[in-house]
């Protein structure tokens, strides 16, 4: 393996930035400017006497070997003060003397490892947790020269070829993965060889950037295993029969329909049995129902092997169809061109239970449909009293330029985490197509990936190549893992590629003419896997062919039944919603009056603070003045009926949501709904207290 490249001065300087960055210790690096020079210092948590800190020192002085000069002088003086005193130095430096000082010079094999390499080589391992991203294979096309970062040179770290097969103490850290086994000493070979595996396949994790130790040793655990995952045949039989009918679907609609727009899934096609091992996972893990929302690439796909959309419904929208017969009582719009339209399906999961799933209605505009799916869940959270946000998920399906480059996809993710917008996490699937439309990547945006804005909500990352089936499907089940354990975001990226045009009588070959010439004789996902199973030996030919037997027949079938096929109003949403009138109904004008009483009291209610509480004085003569007009009817101004009609609705049960910019407080101060105690900062909300008991969700108001 190539593991050994020259080392360039500036690796070095991001192999210095790297330790004083630190590993399991607390530090932080300060850039100070000085004549166009910044210095770099390194802080330590103190104990009861503090350990000697070096000086800082301008980088362009650096130029002592690494770990050689000041570095080791600073690591010197740190021993020989551990040695007088381990209470004098930081808990994760008395960790690490006592791993390498107090047991290596008792470890067989490991004669002469000097605390110098020990360094070095932990120092290594932590590269490849920040950066073997930058080495795995991810583009199927084999088309993007990423440069491989010169922190994963051993090399770089002093290490030579001789060094492979000689066996090194690291230690047995207080983390998870590859530092926590019960294998202190290993070579430096099984060491490169288990980094590698773990961080250089065909998936690429991101997620050293998150700054909760416990949500890093977790990921570690789940991908510094001993092995590669490996799946059963029954597991590898259900993930090929699913990949089949994604990929026939995509071929029966191609050979019927050849000059029809599609926006179809050819090139990402492991995006659906991934999103089904995905939803199997999530039930395990007590998911109920999820909310779905995506553009139209592969659109179609999703609708009928996902949400399980009737398939002779699909074809009938196909041929044109006939005019929908209006039926009575139902309110459910005019619709839209197939690849914009919603469904909703209870769906079996691979566990035996069941899970109700919701593709909502997505217009052209390609990321317009993500605060939408968000709020959705949200609500179906509130009505299904999830106080944990543990039943309910949101999945939000982008393409890789509009994920980069429309800001509502920044300002969802941005709203994820506050309190009165959180839906315990998305999970956001990128169908990486390595191209927008006509626009290549290094065009589209300026950063290495296209969720690289995902970093800034601390959400991992992982990026898989599309034509490993089985890294798509392990990480798909990570993320919905992720999700429900630590109840926030997680993106899933699978780089794959558009067999054909933005749509199928689109020529990319206008903009792209090397990455099509690739793409035309490029095996499919589909005849990947098949080979990969057929030379593993666990399943034959005979058994392929009976899987495409059965999809094409059911597929024939189910066009042939199209023909007939009479569609409905409600076939948009293809599951009646239960409870939802229309204005045939039940008209949209009502009496909408209170009983004076009625108002009076909940008035009361809402003017009335505790005793306890300290509001500003001109807030309180507001207040006073508020009071007077419920008393007597008389004077009531705008603000005061706004909050009278919130109030009454509370009283009916009724769930009222506020959300916007400053609508607590009104932009000329005049709602005042939120109010702060001028002495602690504390806030009350009067509308929180109009009955007794009330749900503190039942009445919401937020700034943002």
């Amino acid at each position: 393996m190539g593991w050994f490249r020259a080392g360039s001065s500036v690796a070095k300087l991001a192999i210095r930035r790297t330790l004083s960055q630190g590993g399991s210790y607390a530090a932080r690096t300060r850039a100070i400017p000085s004549q166009n020079r910044y210095l770099h210092t390194t802080v330590l948590k103190s104990k009861a006497q503090a350990a000697p800190v070096p000086r800082p020192v301008p980088l362009s002085r650096l130029t002592d070997s690494f770990l050689d000069g000041t570095s080791s002088v600073y690591l010197e003086e740190l021993q020989r003060a551990w040695e007088e005193d381990p209470n004098s130095v930081d808990e994760s430096w008395d960790n690490f003397f006592r791993n390498f000082v107090g047991q290596a010079a008792t470890s067989p094999g490991i004669s002469g490892q000097t605390i110098q390499e020990s360094m070095r080589l932990l120092l290594l391992v932590r590269a490849y947790q920040v950066s073997g991203h930058m080495k795995a294979k991810l583009d199927p096309l084999d088309l993007e020269q990423r440069e491989i970062p010169d922190d994963l040179n051993p090399a770089l770290y002093g290490f030579t070829e001789a060094d492979l097969d000689r066996e090194f103490f690291l230690g047995v850290w207080r983390m998870s993965g590859f530092l926590s086994e019960n294998r202190p000493v290993q070579t430096l070979r099984a060491i490169l060889t288990r980094l590698e595996q773990a961080y250089c396949g065909t998936i690429g994790y991101e997620y050293m950037h998150i700054a909760d130790r416990d949500q890093c040793n977790w990921i570690r655990e789940k991908i510094e295993t001993p092995t590669p995952t490996q799946y059963n045949r029954q597991r590898r039989e259900v993930m090929l029969d699913r990949l089949i009918w994604s990929t026939q679907f995509e071929n029966f609609l191609a050979t019927k329909w050849t000059a029809a727009k599609r926006f179809g899934l050819e090139g990402g096609e492991t995006l659906i049995p991934g999103m089904k091992e995905m939803f199997d996972r999530a039930a395990d893990l007590g998911v109920e129902s999820i909310v779905i929302g995506m553009s139209h690439r592969g659109r179609l796909n999703v609708l009928g092997n996902v949400v399980r959309k009737p398939l002779q419904q699909i074809f009938s929208e196909f041929s044109g169809g006939t005019k929908p017969v209006d039926e009575v009582g139902l309110y459910t719009g005019t619709g839209d061109v197939k690849y914009h339209l919603g469904t909703s399906y209870d769906r079996p999961t691979r566990g035996g239970k069941r899970i109700h799933l919701s593709l909502v209605a997505n217009p052209s505009h390609l990321e317009a449909v993500d605060p939408l799916v968000v709020g959705k869940t949200r609500a179906k959270q509130y009505y299904s009293n999830d106080v944990n946000r543990t039943k309910n998920m949101g999945i939000l399906i982008h393409g890789d330029g509009s994920f980069a480059g429309q800001g509502v996809v920044y300002e969802t993710l941005h709203l994820s985490a506050l309190p009165n917008y959180t839906t315990g996490g998305t999970i956001h699937i990128v169908v990486n197509n390595q191209v927008a439309f006509t626009t290549d990547p290094m065009s589209g945006r300026s950063s290495q990936y296209c969720t690289d804005v995902a970093k800034a909500l601390n959400a991992p990352i992982f990026h898989v190549n599309g034509d490993d089936l089985e890294a798509v499907v392990h990480v798909c089940e990570l993320a919905a893992e992720w999700r429900q354990t630590f109840h926030s975001d997680v993106v899933v990226d699978i780089v794959c590629y558009r067999r054909f045009g933005h749509n199928e009588i689109d020529e990319p070959s206008f903009t792209q003419p090397k990455m099509y010439k690739v793409i035309r004789n490029h095996p499919s996902a589909l005849e990947i896997y098949q080979k990969k199973l057929l030379e593993s030996g666990q399943v034959t030919k005979e058994d392929i062919d009976a899987i495409h037997k059965k999809v094409n027949s059911i597929l024939n079938e189910e066009f042939l039944a199209s023909k007939d096929y009479v569609p409905k109003r409600r076939d948009w949403l293809s599951a009646y919603w239960s409870g939802f009138k229309s204005p045939e109904q039940i008209s949209r004008v009502r009496n909408t009056g209170v009983k004076p009483e009625i108002l009076k009291n909940v008035g009361k209610a809402f003017t009335t603070l505790p005793e306890t509480f300290k509001p500003h004085r001109a807030v309180k003569k507001i207040f006073g003045e508020r009071a007077q007009m419920i008393e007597t009817g008389e004077g009531v101004d705008w603000a005061v009926a706004e909050a009278l009609a919130f109030a009454t609705l509370l009283v009916e049960g009724n769930h009222v949501r506020l959300s916007g910019q400053d609508v607590e407080r009104g932009t000329f101060s005049h709602r005042h709904a939120v109010l702060h105690d001028q002495e602690t900062g504390e806030p009350y909300c009067p509308l929180d207290h109009v009955i007794m008991n009330q749900d503190e969700e039942l009445f919401t108001v937020s700034n943002r």
